[in-house]
C-alpha cells in the first residue's frame, strides 16, 4: 500500500478504471470498511483501521493543497453494489456526485447498456508521472496490487483508457446517471 501512495503522491495526472467498486480515492470511509471487511481471510480489525487511515491520507492527493488531476471510468455494476448496506451506498453515491464536481475530478460512467468494453472486470490505476517513463499501471487483485511499467503495456493500458472514456457518458450525463441510481436505492 505504502507503493501506491508514493506513485500517487508523485503523479502529474491518474484516471482509472472500476467495474466492481467505486475507485478507493472516491471511497467513503464506510464504503472502504465495508469492502475491506469483506476480505478472505478476514482482516484484524487494527489492519482494517490501518487500511482506512492510509485510505483518507491517499484521497489527499485530489482533495489536498496540491491536487492531482483525476479521470475515473465506472462501470454502473460499480454503483449498484451496495458495500455496507443501502445507506452506505447512498451516501457513497452523493459523496461521488460531491466530488465529481472539483475542478480536477472527472467522474465517467459506462452503462449496462453500452454491452462489452475493453478491460471488463479489471480495476487499473494509471499513474502519469512527470515523464512518460516513470508511468506506473497498477492492477488490483485478490491477492493484493500488480505493477506495470514497460513500453508495451503501459501502451495498452493508455489506449483501453482512452477508449473507455470514449465509450462513457459525458460527465454531466454521468452525474444525472449516478442521481438516478441514487434516488432508486
Amino acid at each position: 500500500m505504502l507503493d501506491i501512495a508514493e506513485m500517487e503522491s508523485h503523479a502529474v495526472r491518474m484516471r482509472g478504471a472500476n467495474t466492481v467498486h467505486v475507485p478507493g480515492m472516491l471511497q467513503t470511509s464506510e464504503q472502504a470498511m465495508a469492502i475491506f471487511r469483506a476480505a478472505v481471510p478476514a482482516l484484524p480489525e487494527h489492519e482494517v483501521a490501518l487500511r482506512l487511515a492510509l485510505r483518507a491520507e491517499r484521497q489527499q492527493v485530489i482533495t489536498g493543497d496540491s491536487i492531482v488531476p483525476y479521470v475515473a471510468v465506472i462501470h454502473e455494476a460499480a454503483l449498484r453494489m451496495q458495500f455496507g448496506g443501502t445507506e452506505v451506498a447512498r451516501d457513497q453515491l452523493e459523496h461521488l456526485l460531491k466530488v465529481s464536481e472539483r475542478d480536477n475530478v472527472t467522474v465517467l460512467v459506462v452503462p449496462f447498456t453500452h454491452g462489452a468494453f475493453p478491460g471488463a472486470g479489471q480495476t487499473v490505476v494509471h499513474l502519469e508521472g512527470p515523464v512518460p517513463q516513470l508511468d506506473t499501471v497498477q492492477m488490483d487483485s485478490s491477492h493484493g496490487p500488480t505493477f506495470l511499467d514497460t513500453e508495451g503495456q503501459l501502451a495498452k493500458y493508455r489506449a483501453q483508457l482512452d477508449l473507455l472514456e470514449s465509450l462513457a457518458l459525458s460527465p454531466e450525463q454521468s452525474r444525472d446517471f449516478v442521481r438516478d441510481i441514487s434516488r432508486q436505492l
